[in-house]
Formats: structure tokens, C-alpha cells, sequence
């Protein structure tokens, strides 16, 4: 084997199936994630075309983006083409003998949380689905990403990929995490400092000792929003923080076969010498929580900040975009963060509605109340993470608060659902996208900590939750 390899390098060589001149590489993929929204075109073109689903075996569903959080989840979808899409799936993944987690189950939830949570996701796989956020499976040393609907239906028809060899960047936070500061506060400030097209053409490897520190939910947060810095994908190098996460899950290897997967998947690590195309560095010394205050993800600053103005930028294009982000978020230049209020608090998304971010969450608001003004809400990422958190307690603590406990879905992270906000609506929220309308039309986010979200829900407006 080569040495001087990046994780990424060594994950992409064994997976190659085949190298055709002046095309794309095919490579071999490991698992295969579906849901409602993507996949009925893929499956259609496989009707239309005669053919079958090439490994059901490596391919898991799950209805996560139009389905309420409500009590009504299981009735009749109001929406013609939501209820559409949640009833092609159902019919697709009967037909072609795939596993479906459909609103009923209690292993159903978001695509990217049941995945890792049930132990399909493992280090050194390939891993797909037609959504962005794939990226987030990056986190246990797998090489993850989204892929379009024609190339579901190539992967669904052959398991296998068409794609061009990204370049590799290592990404490296430095120093060490104060009280109040997380794995939400070091992505935003990567995304700030390199903007949303800084990671373009790139995956992500996330280093550093701040990285070794996080517990892997913390882990799959960075990774999960390495899109929204506009990487290919992210990851990071797996270690005994991740196989302690691992051990025990229904999927995972057992007994003799679980330690000869560690042995193996240790050898993933980038060597020592491994070479780069490119290096980024990000201080967590002094780093702060952080709000997005526009609207794209690198509009972001930390909690003590001021909201700037168009005329802080040199550049007329930043200038303007600053300008358009101010008028529909409705803010003023020089006002303080923290003066921002907020008129709903989402706690939820494959960015953030884990089990460690639920109870970070709980332990910000026990005894207190949320705002009168406020409308607060809790989705668990998956119905298992609901059922945990229930066993802990953790749903009364948000309900005595006054914050709504939720099934699991996508929820309001996007405008996809009931679950939306009201236009001209400011809420905080743990998700990770704050695009004018993402969560309704005329709707205004700003991405923040799940402890951030709490604690704006008890005061109405945006607070540093170190001074907590």
C-alpha cells in the first residue's frame, strides 16, 4: 500500500471498481440511504428501463422530510404532493424488498440520524443519498455526500458511482473549547472564516485537539454542515471516542468480528506524511458561541458582536449582499446581538436533535420558563432518540418549561412540512441552513447551539450562555 495517504485517499482507492480514460471513476458504494423527498424519479426510471434494485440489502428508507411532528403523522398527508411522494416510497420499497422505517416504526427518524444511531453507518464506508447532509456520516471515518436524483438511480440500478476525485483539504482547530462553546460554534466559525464556496471541490478532514475532545455528536454536527462551507463532503479519523459510540448498536459487528474492525479501521487514519491540497486553520482558544445574523451561513458572528454594515465591506458584491440580508432579516446596522429577539425557538434537524443535544438543551432551561412571547419547540432527530429521552426525563424538563414535545422528522428545518414558521417570524433554530424562506416563506433564521436556542427561549432574545 502507498504511504502518504489521506483517510480520504485510502477510502476512495479501495472502492474503485473501475477507471475508464477521460471519464469519471466508478466507485463502489457501501451503503445506500433513501428517502421520500429523491427517490420516486430514481425508482421510476428503473420501472421505465426494466430494472431492478441491484443490493436491497445495502439500501435503507425512511420518510423524514414532509411528514409532520404532530399527532397526526400517521393520518392522511394534507399536501397532494408530500402525500404523494410518503406513499411512493412506501410502494417502492415494498416492490424491490427494501427496508422501510415508515412513521409507525419506532426506528424511524431523520435519514442521517438513524443511520449512524442504528449502526449502519461505519468507518471506511462509502455512503450515499439524495440529500446534502450525508455528509454528516463522515464523522465515524466514512466517506459520505449527497448525490442527485439520476445518480440515486445509477447507484439503486448497479451500486455503484460515477465520480470525480474531489481534492483534499485539512481542516484544523486548534486549542481547546470553553464552558458554553461547541462542536455548532467551531462549524459556523469555519463557515465564517472561509465562506460558503471555501471548501468548493473539496473534502473536508477535520483535525485538531478540539476535535479529538467532542463526543461524536459533536463530531457529526461539523460534519454535518461541511456543505454549508461548500465541501464535497467531511471527515473525521476514527478513534476510541468513536468505536465507545459504536459497541453495542444493533448493526455493528459483534464478539471476535467487532475487534478484527477496529484493527481495520484504525489503519484508516491519514498517515503522519500525508499531503493536503489545502490547509485551513481555525483557533477555538477564544472562541465564542456564535449566531448567523443573514442569510447564508457565513454570515455569522459571535454572540457579543454588533450586526455590520454594508459599508464595512470593501468589496461591492459582499457590500450588497450585506445590504439584502439586513432588509430581509429586518435588522439595523450596530445593533447587538443580543438585543435580537425571537419569536420561535426550533431544537431539532440532523444538525442538532441528538441525544447529548437534547439533554445540553434540558440542563440550559430545568426550572425555568420559556418567554411568553415565544413559541418553543423540541423534534428528536429519530423516535429511538424521543423513546431515550423520555426514559430520562428529559421531555418533562422541556415541558414544564413550556417548550413543545415533538415527534421526530425534518420538521422545521425546512419549508417542507406543516412545520414552518410565519413570514416575518425570527426564530433561533439548530439546523443548518438560514436561506430567505428555508423555513417559510418570509420566514427569518438565525443558526445557533442548541444551549443558544434554550436560552433565547427563556429570554426572549439572544444571550451568551457562558454568562448563564
Amino acid at each position: 500500500m502507498s504511504k502518504n495517504l489521506t483517510m480520504f485517499e485510502k477510502i476512495w482507492n479501495k472502492h474503485i471498481v473501475a477507471e475508464p480514460e477521460n471519464q469519471p471513476e466508478i466507485l463502489y458504494i457501501d451503503l445506500h440511504l433513501v428517502h421520500e423527498v429523491t427517490s420516486p424519479q430514481a425508482f421510476e426510471g428503473l420501472r421505465i428501463n426494466n430494472r431492478k434494485v441491484r443490493r436491497p440489502d445495502l439500501t435503507i428508507a425512511t420518510v423524514d422530510h414532509n411528514i409532520t411532528t404532530d399527532d397526526t403523522r400517521t393520518q392522511i398527508i394534507k399536501d397532494e404532493i408530500a402525500r404523494k411522494q410518503v406513499e411512493t416510497i412506501r410502494e417502492n420499497c415494498k416492490s424491490n424488498n427494501i427496508t422501510l422505517f415508515d412513521v409507525w416504526d419506532k426506528e424511524q427518524g431523520i435519514v442521517h440520524v438513524i443511520g449512524p444511531e442504528q449502526g449502519y453507518t461505519q468507518p471506511g464506508m462509502t455512503i450515499v443519498c439524495g440529500d446534502s447532509h450525508t455528509s454528516t456520516h463522515g464523522a465515524f471515518g466514512a466517506l459520505a455526500f449527497g448525490i442527485g436524483t439520476s445518480e440515486v438511480e445509477h447507484v439503486l440500478a448497479t451500486q455503484t458511482l460515477r465520480q470525480r476525485k474531489p481534492k483534499t483539504m485539512k481542516v484544523e482547530f486548534t486549542g481547546s473549547l470553553s464552558k458554553g462553546v461547541t462542536a455548532k460554534d467551531m462549524v459556523l466559525k469555519l463557515i465564517g472564516q472561509i465562506g460558503t464556496a471555501g471548501g468548493t471541490g473539496y473534502v473536508m478532514e477535520y483535525t485538531g485537539e478540539a476535535v479529538k475532545s467532542l463526543n461524536m455528536e459533536g463530531r457529526m454536527t461539523i460534519c454535518n454542515m461541511s456543505i454549508e462551507g461548500g465541501a464535497r463532503a467531511g471527515m473525521i479519523a476514527p478513534d476510541q471516542i468513536t468505536y465507545d459510540w459504536m459497541k453495542g448498536r444493533s448493526k455493528v459487528p459483534k464478539g471476535a468480528d467487532w475487534e478484527k474492525a477496529i484493527k481495520k479501521w484504525d489503519e484508516l487514519r491519514s498517515d503522519i506524511d500525508a499531503v493536503y491540497d489545502s490547509y485551513v486553520e481555525v483557533d477555538c482558544d477564544d472562541l465564542e458561541p456564535f449566531v448567523s445574523w443573514g442569510t447564508n451561513p457565513s454570515q455569522v458572528l459571535p454572540v457579543s458582536a454588533t450586526i455590520p454594515s454594508p459599508s464595512d465591506y470593501d468589496i461591492s458584491i459582499e457590500s450588497q449582499s450585506c445590504a439584502n440580508a439586513l432588509e430581509y432579516m429586518g435588522l439595523k446596522p450596530g445593533t447587538k446581538i443580543e438585543d435580537i429577539n425571537v419569536d420561535r425557538v426550533f431544537i431539532g434537524s440532523c444538525t442538532n436533535a441528538r441525544i447529548t443535544d437534547l439533554r445540553s438543551a434540558a440542563a440550559i432551561i430545568e426550572g425555568k420558563k420559556v418567554n411568553k412571547k415565544v413559541r418553543a419547540q423540541v423534534m428528536p432527530g429519530s423516535t429511538l432518540t424521543k423513546i431515550q429521552a423520555e426514559k430520562e426525563g428529559i421531555d418533562e424538563i422541556f415541558r414544564s418549561a413550556g417548550f413543545e414535545w415533538r415527534e421526530s422528522g425534518c420538521s422545521m428545518c425546512l419549508g417542507m412540512n406543516p412545520d414552518i414558521i410565519a413570514p416575518g417570524e425570527r426564530c433561533a433554530s439548530t439546523s443548518n441552513r438560514n436561506f430567505e424562506g428555508r423555513q417559510g416563506k418570509g420566514g427569518r433564521t438565525h443558526l445557533v447551539s442548541p444551549e443558544m436556542a434554550a436560552a433565547a427561549a427563556i429570554e426572549g432574545h439572544f444571550v451568551d450562555v457562558r454568562d448563564w
